[in-house]
């Protein structure tokens, strides 16, 4: 619950005490965890926080590890680079297509974990920042909210009934969704719903769109995605949380971005000051293997319980997220999200 920080929404988000805690603080390596036996699934880790977040669970002793990328070349090269200097057995680690631009290969995958013997830990990491607006060939959405937002919400509800049935039998370890969120998403600018469609508006091929508040934008959907979620999906079913690892200067997140002045002025500033990605990836490996159901639903930085958005809290978020929830499901109707989501959420009433 967000009365149990000690910081209110609005400071704790504002760009002062951003930069004053990556600053002046480091996350802690992540230890005295046991994964022996436990599988673990990590989006986006063919590089940066991703493949940090592979490293630090295997040297957690996991025993399983799922590479979810896009790329299969730069997928196994990862494989390869965090099979070195172990003595991994064959099958440790894997690499699985994940493509979050097709809904398809969503749902492909989400089949194929079925055959897992067990799946604990998923932690849901990928995402893009682009240069230019560009609408999915496939879905017909502006891509940074398809990839950001969209693919890793539908991930994580056909998942759950997944990690349900083949996470710890122990109601102490249920399993875990940890999603890579952002401070970021504090600063985007969100213009006022008054009763008109919430996703198709990010769609529309303007003239000028800021593209780094679309990727703020899409950070900000994802907190008020997971807040309406948590309540219909009990702890122990799993635990879900999102956790922010704050600046990081050798993520592949800006690939895309654009090439300037401004941008070169930017990489520096970002090595100046910012977390190298295996600093990042700690605050995400806690909020995926440390901490109890006092994290569900809310959001970690530097390995505390902190407030979202100050948004995610006010009259006008508590609008939005209806909007966003109702637009959602129906977005994700297809799938059968709802019956999935009803049959979880009788698990809080029989419990």
């Amino acid at each position: 619950m967000i009365s149990s920080c000690n910081v209110s929404p609005k400071n704790g988000r504002s760009k002062l005490s951003y930069f004053y805690h990556l600053l002046t603080q480091t996350p802690a390596e992540v230890r005295g965890v046991d994964l022996r036996g436990k599988t673990a699934i990590v989006t986006g880790s063919s590089a940066g926080i991703g493949l940090e977040c592979g490293r630090q669970l295997l040297d957690l002793g996991l025993t399983k590890l799922i590479l979810a990328v896009r790329n299969m070349s730069k997928g196994s090269e990862a494989a390869r680079n965090l099979a070195k200097g172990r003595d991994v057995e064959k099958g440790t680690i894997e690499v699985w297509k994940l493509d979050y631009s097709c809904y398809h290969s969503t749902c492909s995958f989400v089949e194929r974990t079925k055959s897992l013997e067990r799946l604990d830990i998923v932690i849901l990491n990928a995402g893009i920042m682009t240069a230019e607006m560009k609408l999915n060939p496939s879905t017909g959405h502006e891509e940074t909210i398809q990839i950001n937002y969209l693919s890793p919400a539908l991930l994580a509800i056909l998942l759950l009934p997944i990690i349900k049935e083949k996470s710890s039998s122990n109601p102490q370890q249920p399993g875990r969704i940890t999603i890579t969120s952002s401070d970021t998403a504090a600063w985007a600018k969100v213009n006022k719903r008054n009763g008109s469609p919430l996703l198709s508006s990010f769609d529309k091929l303007e003239d000028k769109v800021d593209m780094t508040n679309r990727m703020y934008l899409s950070k900000l959907l994802g907190q008020m995605f997971l807040v309406e979620l948590a309540k219909l999906v009990p702890p122990s079913v799993a635990v879900i949380n999102a956790a922010t690892p704050m600046m990081v200067y050798d993520s592949e997140l800006r690939r895309d971005a654009p090439r300037s002045v401004r941008d070169k002025f930017d990489k520096v500033f970002r090595r100046l000051v910012g977390y190298k990605s295996s600093v990042g990836a700690r605050v995400v490996i806690d909020a995926a293997v440390n901490h109890g159901e006092e994290t569900h639903g809310q959001c970690l930085r530097l390995q505390k319980v902190t407030p979202m958005a100050p948004i995610v809290y006010s009259p006008e978020g508590e609008h939005l997220k209806d909007f966003l929830w109702k637009e959602t499901m129906e977005e994700f109707s297809f799938a059968g999200v709802h019956n999935i989501l009803k049959e979880l959420n009788s698990e809080r009433a029989t419990s």
